[in-house]
């Protein structure tokens, strides 16, 4: 059975360059990718930046939401917790309400997805803005946002900076999802946790640490694995060297992602053949997996 569920995809990252044509009449699809070319993660973020830049009004996020559920409905799936950058809107200078509301007026469209909404906040920027994005994400739970999270640059910004943020958002009932682990080490995944993180978006450093790695396991605290992401970043040297084997062999729950699937060039089918043709997962370890996803999902639980 194909995945029917994914839990770390960003909105921004699933902008195909013909979308970004479509926002941006004035460029040609030869220039848009061109802005996709990258090596390693500095230059991944460079990407990511432009792509944002693209992104000046309401209609651009509903666009880049219609186009993104499509393809996602095209390749079978029903449920998706969508990262939306909150606080990269914040950093243009934008107004985020008639932005996220485009967004979300466009997810209700349609009727074959189930949406969740989580904002992300810029780790390196502060724990002030942090909490501008938080307040946002909470003013916002009654709309289908479930979760507040930081991504960015890891070295930048530790998740204890963003102790009283993550409070904050856990008050407000929001599941705290950071990014950790994907660049930095174990540490890392450890302030998160302090912090009370319900899920590690990537995490795959951890195997760094056997005392985090039975850690997750014994609490089944899931990791957010994006493979063909890590390699593409260079986070890891080659797929051949990713963790998500002895992970998983540890006991460690896992689901399988996109992260940004226009910009790493992938689909969640793929992620799935990549652990079976690459890793040896069986269809049996490939359904558990598979089903991690609607196991680990917020859907707006009660988190506190």
């Amino acid at each position: 059975m194909p995945p029917r569920a994914e839990l770390h995809l960003h909105l921004e990252g699933s902008i195909e360059p013909e979308t970004v044509c479509e926002i941006n009449p004035r460029l040609t699809v030869s220039q848009a990718r061109a802005n996709y070319r990258f090596t390693d993660f500095r230059g991944f973020i460079q990407s990511y930046i432009w792509v944002n830049n693209q992104l000046t009004e309401p209609v651009h996020y509903a666009i880049a939401t219609r186009r993104c559920l499509e393809r996602l409905h095209a390749h079978g799936i029903r449920y998706a917790e969508i990262n939306l950058s909150a606080g990269v809107v914040l950093w243009k200078g934008q107004e985020f309400g008639p932005m996220f509301e485009a967004a979300a007026a466009a997810a209700a469209e349609n009727s074959n997805l189930e949406v969740r909404w989580i904002l992300d906040a810029v780790r390196q920027f502060g724990p002030e803005h942090g909490m501008r994005v938080a307040e946002l994400a909470g003013e916002r739970a009654h709309r289908g946002v479930v979760g507040f999270g930081i991504g960015g640059d890891e070295a930048r910004g530790s998740a204890r900076d963003f102790r009283d943020v993550f409070a904050f958002a856990r008050s407000a009932g929001l599941a705290v999802l950071p990014h950790a682990g994907e660049t930095v080490g174990p540490d890392s995944v450890w302030a998160a946790l302090e912090c009370g993180a319900r899920r590690i978006g990537h995490g795959f450093r951890s195997i760094e640490d056997p005392v985090l790695v039975r850690h997750l396991a014994d609490r089944q605290i899931p990791l957010e694995i994006c493979l063909t992401s890590n390699v593409r970043t260079g986070a890891v040297r080659s797929l051949a060297e990713h963790p998500v084997r002895r992970l998983y062999d540890a006991g460690v729950p896992i689901t399988l992602n996109t992260d940004d699937p226009a910009m790493f060039e992938t689909t969640l089918a793929r992620e799935f053949e990549l652990a079976r043709d690459a890793f040896g997962f069986s269809e049996t370890e490939l359904q558990e997996i598979g089903a991690n996803a609607d196991r680990f999902a917020v859907r707006g639980r009660e988190v506190c």
